[in-house]
């Protein structure tokens, strides 16, 4: 590698929480740089899960979701003698909880609810029990990976 290696910047644990992960999840929840608001629709949408889910709380439901969505492989196109190639890769641990977060929030996004604290809950709730469009999109990846097995000899 000819530069030098980023620094990575430390996170500091959320408030109400005190978790790194909940933090980051705002992070990527945020537009605009509004990180207040950001927060306070994920503590709205904890809110909401509190009161339909009734075996576990809000946190609990949402580390289930993000481990139900977490990928564990993706496909990366490799081009080899002319011919494009979809190459399955395992996915490093950073992007597996980063790739999991974007698509939890942006399919949270294109939900028919009223605010975006319900969107983000209907969402959570539905991906903690395995459905879903965030989920289906973790499905539709392992299926990819798993149908292009036969490439994966090209991975560099």
């Amino acid at each position: 590698m000819r530069r030098r290696k980023a620094k990575k910047i430390t996170i500091l644990p959320d408030p109400k929480f005190n978790s790194v992960t909940v933090t980051k999840f705002v992070n990527n929840l945020m537009f605009s740089g509004k990180k207040n608001l950001a927060f306070k629709i994920f503590y709205e949408a904890m809110e909401i899960i509190d009161e339909k889910v009734e075996d576990s709380t809000g946190l609990e439901t949402w580390k289930k979701a993000l481990e139900n969505i977490t990928p564990s492989v993706e496909v990366r196109s490799r081009r080899v003698g002319g011919a494009t190639f979809q190459i399955p890769t395992p996915v490093r641990e950073g992007r597996k909880q980063s790739l999991g977060m974007k698509w939890l929030i942006g399919y949270a996004r294109k939900r028919n609810e009223k605010t975006m604290a319900q969107k983000l809950a209907m969402e959570i709730i539905a991906a903690s029990k395995e459905e879903g469009a965030a989920y289906k999109k973790k499905e539709d990846t392992l299926r990819m990976a798993e149908a292009n097995k036969a490439f994966s000899h090209f991975r560099f």
